[in-house]
C-alpha cells in the first residue's frame, strides 16, 4: 500500500461516516410527525406536541447545516495538504518534538473552535432562545469559551506533553506509561469532577434543610446509600433544562441536583430520579463504565503503537517525517469505524444499566412517581417521543421515554 491510497482510504472513512450519519438523521426526521402513542398522551397537549415537532425540524435543519459546513471544510483542509501547512509552522518555531506536537495541536484546536463558534452561538441565542430554553448571557457565553480553552490548554498541554515524552523516550512501549497516565487522569476526574472542574462554571451549595432533603436522607437510609453530600448547581443560568447526576465514588461522591429539577418536579418524583441515580451507584454501573473505558483505551493506545512512527501515515496526510502528532491524527480517522462498533457497544450497554436503575427505583421507591418525572422532564426539554429504532440503536444511550415507562409499568 502506498500513502496515496491510504489517503483515499482516509477520506473514503470520512464521508462514509458523514453519510451513515445523515442517513440516520432522515430515518429519524421521518418519525417527527408520527402520532404520539397512548401511554405518552398526558405528555404533551395540542400545543406542546407542536412547539416539539418545530424544535425537532429546526435543531435537523441547524444540523445537517453545521455537518455539511463540517465536513466540506474537513476535506478541504486534507486536499489542500493543511496538515502539512500547519506541521511545517509548528517546526519553525522549535526543533523540541513536544513544542512541535503542541503548537501543532492548538493550532489545530483552536482554528476549529474559532470556526465552530458562530454556530454555537446561533443554537444558543436563536434556537435556544426561541423556544424558550436560553437563559445564558452574552458574558457567560463568552466566559465560558474562555474558561473551556484555559482548562484545555492546562490540563490538554500537560498530558500531551507527558505522553509525547513517552513516546519520544520509551519508543514502541510508550502506551504502557501513556495508559497508566491516561488511567490515573480518568480516576481523579471521576472522583474530584464536582469538586474542582464543576465550580469553574457553575456554583453549587449545599441543599438546604427541609421536606426535599428529609426525604432523600430517609431514603438513602433506606437503602443503605451513605450520602455524603447533596449539592444544588445554578442550572437556570444556562437554560431552563433539569438534570440531576451523582458522581465519584467512596469518600468522594455526592449527588448534585439542577435548580430547574428542583424547580419542575415535586419532592416525591425528586426522590425517585435519586432513587434511579443510586441505582447506578449500587449496580456498580460506574466502575464497569471506568472500567471498560480504561480497557478499550488501552486497546487503542497498544494498536496505535504499531503505526504511530509509520512513514505511511504521516505520508498520506503529504508530510515527509514520521511524527507523533501526524501518526496520531492519521491513526485516528482510520480507527474510527473501531471506535464506532465500541460505541454501539457501549450505548447498547448504558441503555441496558438505564432499565437496570429503573428497577432499582420502581422496587425501593416507587415507580409511578418515576413515571411522572420522566414525563414532565420530557416535556419540559420538548423531547422526541417518537424516534426511529436504528436511530435510537446507533445513537441513544438512555431507552426512549416508552419503552421505560413499559419497562417500569410492566
Amino acid at each position: 500500500m502506498n500513502s496515496n491510497i491510504l489517503f483515499y482510504i482516509i477520506i473514503t472513512i470520512l464521508v462514509l461516516e458523514f453519510i451513515v450519519n445523515k442517513v440516520l438523521d432522515c430515518l429519524n426526521s421521518k418519525h417527527f410527525d408520527d402520532k404520539i402513542p397512548k401511554e405518552l398522551a398526558d405528555v404533551y397537549d395540542e400545543g406542546a406536541y407542536k412547539k416539539s415537532q418545530e424544535y425537532k425540524k429546526e435543531n435537523e435543519k441547524f444540523s445537517n447545516i453545521t455537518s455539511l459546513f463540517s465536513i466540506i471544510l474537513t476535506l478541504f483542509f486534507f486536499f489542500v495538504k493543511g496538515f502539512r501547512y500547519v506541521d511545517d509552522l509548528a517546526n519553525s518555531f522549535t526543533n523540541n518534538p513536544i513544542f512541535i506536537a503542541l503548537i501543532f495541536f492548538v493550532i489545530i484546536l483552536l482554528g476549529s473552535d474559532i470556526l465552530t463558534t458562530p454556530f454555537s452561538y446561533y443554537k444558543t441565542f436563536v434556537i435556544e432562545e426561541k423556544f424558550g430554553f436560553n437563559k445564558t448571557t452574552h458574558k457567560t457565553f463568552w466566559l465560558d469559551k474562555v474558561k473551556s480553552w484555559l482548562m484545555s490548554i492546562f490540563l490538554g498541554v500537560g498530558i500531551l506533553s507527558v505522553i509525547v515524552y513517552f513516546y519520544e523516550y520509551f519508543g514502541g512501549d510508550f502506551w504502557i506509561y501513556a495508559w497508566i497516565l491516561v488511567i490515573a487522569f480518568s480516576i481523579f476526574l471521576n472522583l474530584f469532577y464536582a469538586k474542582f472542574i464543576v465550580p469553574i462554571f457553575n456554583k453549587q451549595i449545599p441543599l438546604a434543610s427541609g421536606q426535599l432533603k428529609s426525604e432523600i436522607e430517609k431514603y438513602a437510609q433506606k437503602v443503605g446509600f451513605k450520602l455524603d453530600a447533596i449539592f444544588v448547581i445554578d442550572g437556570s443560568k444556562r437554560s431552563t433544562k433539569a438534570n440531576a447526576y451523582f458522581s465519584g465514588f467512596g469518600s468522594q461522591k455526592r449527588i448534585t441536583l439542577y435548580d430547574t429539577l428542583i424547580n419542575e418536579l415535586e419532592t416525591n418524583e425528586i426522590v425517585a430520579v435519586l432513587a434511579h441515580e443510586i441505582g447506578h451507584y449500587k449496580k456498580k454501573h460506574i466502575i464497569f463504565n471506568l472500567t471498560v473505558s480504561m480497557l478499550l483505551t488501552g486497546f487503542m493506545l497498544y494498536v496505535l503503537s504499531f503505526f504511530i512512527s509509520s512513514p505511511l501515515l504521516s505520508n498520506a496526510l503529504s508530510v515527509q517525517n514520521p511524527s507523533f502528532h501526524i501518526g496520531f491524527i492519521a491513526f485516528g480517522i482510520l480507527y474510527s469505524p473501531i471506535s464506532e462498533v465500541t460505541g454501539l457497544f457501549m450505548n447498547y450497554m448504558s441503555r441496558k444499566f438505564e432499565y437496570q436503575a429503573d428497577n432499582f427505583a420502581k422496587t425501593t421507591f416507587n415507580g409511578d412517581f418515576l413515571i411522572s418525572s420522566l414525563k414532565k422532564l420530557s416535556k419540559n426539554s420538548l423531547s422526541n417521543l417518537t424516534p426511529h429504532p436504528v436511530y435510537v440503536f446507533v445513537n441513544y444511550s438512555h431507552p426512549t421515554l416508552l419503552q421505560r415507562i413499559k419497562n417500569l409499568g410492566a
